[in-house]
């Protein structure tokens, strides 16, 4: 039994089995790794990669804007370079930014059933005892939800609306029209509209696991903040995953939390925290280069097409992100070469 913060859960395990690739030595401890250390010619040419892309095109810091560019230069800029920047003005005639307190999403969304994930360490959709584990999802009244925002200890586990379903447009049409459907500009500069629209609301301690999305974002944050770790796509050789069998949270008995194993294949993930990293079982992360920001309320962050990205928040949160798929170009072939070079084997 494991004691967490918003519940108790009962762990179990899985092992997969080794593999061996032609240039990279796995030891004992990494028979699981999708990607261990490289070594050799290969770690020679990725640490020079790493390199270089810090020397002709990566920030040290994400830069921010204090006035949205035209289409065509922020395409240019920041969407074909493939580097995030955080933009002001994005969301400045919005009415949520004014409207959305508490009381007001109770008087128009009270009595709304919507989709929550629950947990009881505050990860959905992470590793946790051998396995992948995806939240508890409830069905329940807004307005419980927001008593429960208020009121964080009235209830065991983690509560956080983050159905990645475009659940703004599908869940919350009733105040769709005090934000947007859609970026009109951006939309513009990408020749598309979003994939999905998706609405973000929860506890300080419900945490998004490092990862990767195919989708040009912009995220929008209505109130509070988001603190976000980003790391390039050509630190791909030096973010180490596993493979994990599914499974979900189920909450047993009040407080008590199962880990349920699910059918399907094996999900590969990312298996470092970038907040306290294990350098001792996974060296080769010392290679890589995260950057750090804080979107504060008023603000969005495009985040390009595969940059990594672990997210944390400050408590109740309420955020709107815009997913427009990405173009699968060179971009995508360099990448899965790149993984192709550092991986053991790909994914089943």
């Amino acid at each position: 039994m494991d004691a967490c913060s918003g519940g108790t859960v009962v762990l179990v395990s899985c092992v997969t089995s080794p593999h061996m690739f032609t240039g990279i030595h796995l030891t004992s401890g990494e028979q699981e790794l999708f990607n261990p250390p490289p070594e050799g010619k290969i770690k020679e040419a990725l640490l020079k990669l790493s390199t270089e892309a810090k020397e002709l095109y990566l920030n040290s810091q994400v830069p921010v804007l204090d006035a949205v560019p035209s289409p065509l230069e922020f395409y240019r800029e920041w969407v074909a370079a493939n580097k995030p920047v955080i933009l002001r003005g994005v969301t400045q005639h919005w009415p949520a930014l004014t409207k959305w307190t508490p009381d007001y999403l109770r008087a128009r969304l009270g009595e709304k059933e919507v989709s929550v994930a629950v947990t009881p360490n505050g990860y959905a959709d992470a590793p946790s005892g051998g396995y992948f584990v995806m939240p508890e999802e409830r069905q329940m009244k807004f307005g419980k939800f927001l008593d429960i925002m208020e009121n964080p200890d009235s209830q065991p586990g983690i509560f956080y609306v983050q159905k990645q379903n475009s659940n703004f447009t599908e869940e919350f049409s009733e105040i769709m029209s005090d934000a947007a459907p859609e970026i009109p500009w951006f939309s513009e500069a990408l020749g598309k509209s979003p994939d999905a629209v998706n609405f973000w609301m929860g506890d300080e301690r419900a945490v998004t696991s490092m990862h990767k999305d195919h989708y040009e974002n912009i995220y929008c944050v209505i109130s509070g903040y988001k603190d976000f770790i980003l790391l390039p796509p050509t630190d791909a050789p030096w973010v180490p995953y596993r493979a994990y069998k599914p499974a979900t949270y189920r909450e047993t008995a009040p407080g008590t939390f199962t880990i349920e194993p699910s059918p399907g294949e094996e999900v590969p993930w990312i298996c470092i925290d970038p907040v306290a990293p294990d350098i001792v079982s996974y060296p080769q992360y010392m290679h890589a280069s995260p950057v750090q920001c804080r979107v504060r309320a008023g603000e969005a962050l495009f985040l390009p097409s595969l940059w990594y990205h672990h997210v944390r928040q400050s408590h109740g949160c309420v955020a709107v992100n815009f997913w427009y798929d990405m173009e699968y170009d060179v971009r995508y072939n360099y990448h899965k070469l790149l993984q192709s070079l550092s991986w053991v084997r790909e994914p089943s």
